[in-house]
């Protein structure tokens, strides 16, 4: 019979992060994004026009709130007597978010050098041949359609322009 002891132990072996850290680090990044969301606001006017609100006024007070906010959280749990260090995420839960993870920061990496629609259509496939274990006959079609049909939805429909790349250009858009 395993004790409670030893299980618990096991469980702590296998921990990637505690709560108590990822309280802290999400704090601080939090509070990154609401120094981003001040500093941009004062660039395009955060102050009171003679015609009313800068377009940076109520987007600087937001950052401020968020900024307070995670500085009430990060002090509340440095300043802990308690902390709570249970697992916040065990090393095979955190493989599986690492597998989603990267190959989507590759695919935003990848928007800017080969435009959004030929990134996405390598992502699909990518995902689809990867995790999915999909034959090629069902990941091409879709990989090519998808995109196709979000090209034709943005750029000729809506007329939202997106992120384009070489393929686009050659194409005239």
């Amino acid at each position: 019979m395993i004790s409670k002891k030893s299980s618990h132990r096991k469980s702590d072996e296998d921990a990637v992060a505690t709560h108590h850290t990822m309280e802290i680090a999400v704090a601080l990044m939090f509070a990154a994004v609401a120094v981003v969301v001040m500093v941009d606001s004062n660039r395009v006017g955060n102050g009171w026009a003679s015609d009313g609100p800068e377009a940076g006024y109520f987007p600087f007070y937001v950052g401020v709130i968020m900024f307070i906010s995670s500085g009430v959280i990060l002090l509340t749990n440095i300043l802990s007597k308690t902390p709570n260090t249970s697992t916040f995420v065990e090393r095979g839960q955190f493989t599986l978010v690492l597998k989603v993870l990267i190959p989507t920061i590759v695919f935003v990496g990848l928007i800017w050098v080969l435009g959004i629609y030929l990134a996405a259509a390598i992502f699909i496939a990518f995902f689809m041949a990867w995790l999915g274990k999909y034959p090629i006959k069902t990941i091409l079609p879709i990989a090519i359609l998808i995109p196709l049909a979000l090209f034709m939805m943005f750029e000729i429909w809506f007329l939202v322009p997106l992120p384009k790349g070489p393929i686009e250009t050659m194409l005239g858009y």
